[in-house]
């Protein structure tokens, strides 16, 4: 699709996000239910939307939380639940809306005790600090966020008691019983005014940035960072995360410099991404451009989305692609971590890079291939059996130092840290340790872009079964392998993958727009890559016919 103009640029102030029209919408605009793109739809990670388009308005946020303390009581779940928000708009209507279902219901809810941001990570730190050792009255978890997503939506995900986001297994019974309510025009939810939701007995208040910074020495190599005097910069990019970076620079004496502690709700500081909307993507060059522009300041430097589970990673070469510090990352700890198991395996989505393949067999270590959505990492990361699990879309977390868990959520404050742990401790940035991995196992050309498609064409990719395509080799290489599923576990990728002895490509359709994800990677050149994309889309178009 064709890069805008407005790539990589600030906004003009007309092309921002009406904020009071949108906070208007939410409360004033009706969905219907009778239409699907209206309903409630749990994605990869929970249900998003816009209140001016009638995906995320007050009635879908009464629906979804009486349906979650319906589920919650059928599971036996009756523990605390921790709520949490991000800086998008949308997420402080949303949590007080949440609130007064959850209080109405009798749920004991764990809420910021300066009823602040809170970053995703640290919600599923809280819930797994305080599960430990129980095995009944157990935590759970409501996150408010659309992640990453443009200023005009919001989002809304829930976590069962293992700490990450909820497998399809729940969060189909959630949205099923949600859009029953939806349906039903809230009959059945219970419901009281705030100020009373805010003054119940139910409602606690909980330290959750003191709670995680402390206990971020357990998981990264603090007085190294400390000892030699890595230069690091953070900028919190207006996201859930804001007051974290001076809290812990300041427990842990770093040399770290906050660039800025604005937080501006139409995110109109943000350099445009590659088709003219903000996004808050770590892993976009041109929605980074403010973090980029501090590369010659700093050894390291860093930023996270709106929500704190992605991250971006700018050295002196500039922004780190996302494949690349994982890669890096792997390397560094399954060397640097004699408290894991000797058989942690390492986990990545079906849609990274290949080079992850090398340096894990490098390792001697296990790898685990499993479709996108960090869900597929929480039960490994729980019982220490994954040492780290990753996306290429910049999530990733890892284990403690003494094997235990540390976030079953995807932690972009922890993957920050670790680029100033490995610079610290290997006297070379991430940038520099991957062309050392370059340098061993060859250079991987990779790309992601987006292509349009219909309704049928979206369809099509989630059905289709590998003997349906019929070529036989992809940019002049036999096809060795067609998979809908991933290997590790057997569950649908969502979409499909083909590989040759140079090369992949995988196609998966979105969840939000009218448009399909083409990923690819060549391990010949970047030539042999564009090859790949040329192909790999006629081969689509040829499966829709």
């Amino acid at each position: 699709m064709p890069i805008s103009e407005l790539a990589g640029k600030t906004l003009p102030k007309e092309l921002l996000t009406d904020i009071p029209k949108l906070l208007a919408a939410y409360y004033k605009e009706v969905p219907d239910a009778a239409q699907a793109g209206q309903r409630i739809s749990f994605g990869t990670s929970g249900h998003r939307g816009s209140s001016l388009a009638r995906t995320f308005n007050e009635r879908h946020i009464l629906a979804v939380t009486q349906a979650i303390c319906q589920y919650r009581k059928a599971a036996g779940i009756d523990g605390p639940l921790f709520m949490g928000m991000d800086t998008h708009a949308l997420s402080v209507p949303a949590f007080e809306t949440a609130l007064e279902v959850l209080a109405a219901n009798g749920v004991h809810v764990m809420i910021d005790d300066e009823l602040g941001y809170t970053p995703t990570p640290a919600l599923s730190r809280a819930i797994l600090a305080y599960n430990a050792g129980r095995t009944a009255g157990l935590a759970d978890g409501i996150l408010i966020t659309p992640s990453h997503n443009p200023p005009a939506d919001g989002g809304f995900k829930y976590n069962p008691p293992s700490g990450g986001p909820a497998g399809p297994e729940i969060t189909g019974q959630v949205q099923a019983l949600a859009n029953e309510i939806l349906a039903a025009g809230q009959a059945g939810v219970k419901r009281m005014p705030l100020a009373a939701a805010l003054q119940a007995h139910t409602t606690r208040r909980y330290d959750y940035t003191g709670e995680y910074v402390r206990g971020l020495g357990g998981v990264i190599d603090m007085p190294a960072i400390r000892a030699a005097g890595v230069k690091m910069g953070a900028d919190p990019l207006g996201g859930a995360g804001v007051k974290y970076w001076g809290r812990i620079a300041e427990l842990y004496k770093l040399n770290l410099t906050v660039v800025s502690d604005v937080v501006d709700k139409s995110f109109s500081f943000m350099t445009a991404d590659w088709d003219g909307k903000i996004r808050m993507d770590p892993s976009s060059a041109y929605a980074m451009q403010r973090l980029i522009g501090m590369k010659d300041r700093f050894d390291i430097a860093f930023g996270c989305d709106t929500d704190y589970d992605r991250h971006g990673i700018v050295t002196r070469a500039g922004l780190l692609p996302p494949n690349h510090y994982l890669s890096a990352a792997i390397y560094y700890l399954f060397q640097n971590r004699p408290g894991w198991r000797a058989d942690a395996a390492v986990g990545k989505t079906a849609v990274s890079s290949s080079m992850i393949d090398r340096v894990t067999a490098g390792l001697g270590r296990r790898l685990s291939e499993v479709p996108v959505g960090f869900k597929w990492f929480v039960d490994g990361l729980l019982d220490g059996s994954f040492g780290f699990g990753g996306e290429e879309s910049a999530g990733a977390s890892f284990l403690r130092f003494d094997g235990g868990p540390w976030s079953t959520d995807k932690d972009g404050i922890i993957m920050a840290l670790l680029s100033g742990e490995i610079t610290a401790k290997l006297g070379r940035d991430p940038a520099q340790v991957y062309e050392q991995l370059a340098c061993k196992y060859g250079r991987f050309f990779y790309r992601r872009q987006d292509a349009p498609a219909t309704p049928a064409m979206q369809k099509m990719l989630k059905t289709l079964i590998p003997d349906q395509v019929r070529a036989k080799e992809l940019a002049g290489e036999k096809i060795t392998a067609v998979i809908t599923r991933a290997p590790a576990n057997n569950e649908p990728i969502g979409g499909i993958k083909v590989s040759t002895p140079g090369g992949w490509f995988a196609a998966r359709p979105s969840g939000t727009e009218p448009v399909y994800k083409i990923y690819a990677e060549s391990f010949r050149s970047e030539a042999h890559l564009g090859g790949i994309f040329t192909e790999a889309e006629a081969m689509i178009k040829d499966l829709s016919a």
